[in-house]
């Protein structure tokens, strides 16, 4: 306390009075304390004085009773942090990576940011269990994981009310939609009306004659309120013929041709649309002039991969004022798709004949798919001119391509010389 007396004064004090009780003195004004461990004489004072101040000292410096006010604390050695903030870095990647993974397999399962479903498609499921459905679902395209659909149909209560059968699906379906329409089960009195790829309206016609629908199919697709061909640039167009899209579509038994085709019509504006159009409208090309195209490229190959160089090849001779030579615009014709063309054939005077005239035919030849439209419509730069079967290829599938006419007639030579070795017929490998 400030102004007070301190221990040790008090203690003199008293001792002072002892001292003088018993006839000893301490001179005024040499109040002195020892030092820790250090034995001092004061003069005049008592010996018992002396010993007792001493003793005090003693128990102060060894341990004992400590001067009141607050002491400073001692510190220990400081710890080192680098360790702790390395494995706290580490619990915070260790958090973050799994809230990560819990965020994309949350979205996997229940697909909050799906699209639109693709085209459609005939499955069918055979008896089993949900696994063996999942997985022919996920081969076909129409979910993208067997896992997480197996994993919804537990969750939904489902895996045991997943009906087999044949269904029309549509590729990339959501989980959901897919569990809630095996659980219906197949349809009823429906057939299944499968449309190939690239076929024409003749074509289309003979393929679902008979197969339970009503009506003429070529009558019924000269034209239709649900679609105008003139909006695509086509202002000459005789018919639907390229807007007729290729699917299988389910359909009632006895239904008039006109839902098929009302449907055909619908899928084809549903798909055109999703396809860009900016490399062809820098061509100066029409949505119409790209269809053609695509019809002529889905002729000519059954390659997915060979598609876009095909469409290349046909940019490239159009831009050179070239004829297309392709065959496949005279058999259309003369509806004549099988077998060998004549030369009367090929001296045609139609304007569909690109062996005898140049540019793009007024039409399309058939009705492409969305692989081929695509193709037409962003084709792969390249500077070939020409391409030509391949002899050695075992399925006959494949095409060589040529920048040069002597490449090109050096290449058409091997085919032929193949062909003859063949029997006259298609060389299956050399």
């Amino acid at each position: 306390m400030p102004g007070g007396r301190s221990d040790d004064e008090r203690e003199r004090a008293r001792l002072a009075r002892e001292a003088r009780r018993t006839g000893a003195s301490t001179p005024a004004g040499r109040r002195e304390r020892p030092s820790s461990g250090t034995r001092r004489h004061i003069p005049g004072s008592d010996p018992r004085v002396q010993r007792a101040l001493e003793k005090r000292a003693l128990r102060t410096s060894d341990g004992g009773p400590q001067p009141r006010g607050r002491q400073p604390r001692e510190r220990g050695p400081r710890e080192p942090r680098q360790g702790n903030f390395r494995l706290r870095r580490l619990f915070l990647l260790v958090g973050a990576a799994f809230v990560l993974f819990a965020l994309w397999f949350l979205v996997s399962l229940f697909q909050p940011f799906a699209g639109d479903p693709g085209s459609r498609k005939t499955v069918t499921l055979k008896p089993g269990g949900v696994g063996d459905l999942a997985g022919t679902l996920e081969e076909e395209g129409v979910i993208s994981s067997s896992f997480f659909f197996q994993l919804r149909a537990t969750i939904e209560g489902k895996r045991s009310s997943l009906k087999p059968g044949t269904y029309v699906l549509r590729e990339d379906m959501s989980y959901s939609d897919a569990l809630t329409t095996l659980e219906k089960g197949p349809p009823a009195n429906t057939i299944q009306v499968s449309v190939p790829e690239g076929r024409s309206r003749g074509e289309i016609a003979d393929s679902i004659e008979g197969a339970g629908l009503k009506g003429d199919y070529e009558r019924a697709t000269r034209k239709s309120s649900k679609l105008n061909p003139r909006r695509y640039g086509a202002r000459n167009a005789r018919n639907l013929e390229g807007f007729l899209w290729p699917s299988t579509y389910e359909m009632k038994r006895g239904q008039p041709v006109r839902t098929l085709v009302d449907k055909q019509l619908a899928e084809f504006e549903q798909n055109f649309g999703r396809v860009s159009m900016r490399e062809a409208r820098s061509k100066n090309l029409t949505p119409y002039e790209v269809l053609t195209i695509a019809s002529l490229v889905e002729r000519e190959t059954a390659l997915p991969r060979e598609r876009k160089l095909i469409a290349g090849v046909i940019y490239n001779r159009l831009s050179q004022d070239q004829r297309l030579d392709i065959d496949a615009t005279v058999r259309f014709i003369h509806d004549k798709w099988d077998g060998a063309l004549t030369q009367s054939d090929l001296n045609s005077n139609s304007p569909y004949n690109t062996r005898k005239f140049k540019g793009i035919p007024p039409g399309p030849i058939g009705n492409p798919g969305l692989s081929s439209i695509r193709a037409a419509a962003n084709p792969t730069d390249t500077d070939f001119l020409f391409y030509v079967a391949d002899p050695c290829d075992p399925k006959g599938l494949k095409h060589t391509f040529h920048r040069t006419l002597a490449e090109f007639n050096a290449a058409v030579a091997r085919y032929n010389q193949a062909r003859e070795a063949a029997g006259g017929r298609a060389p299956r490998g050399c």
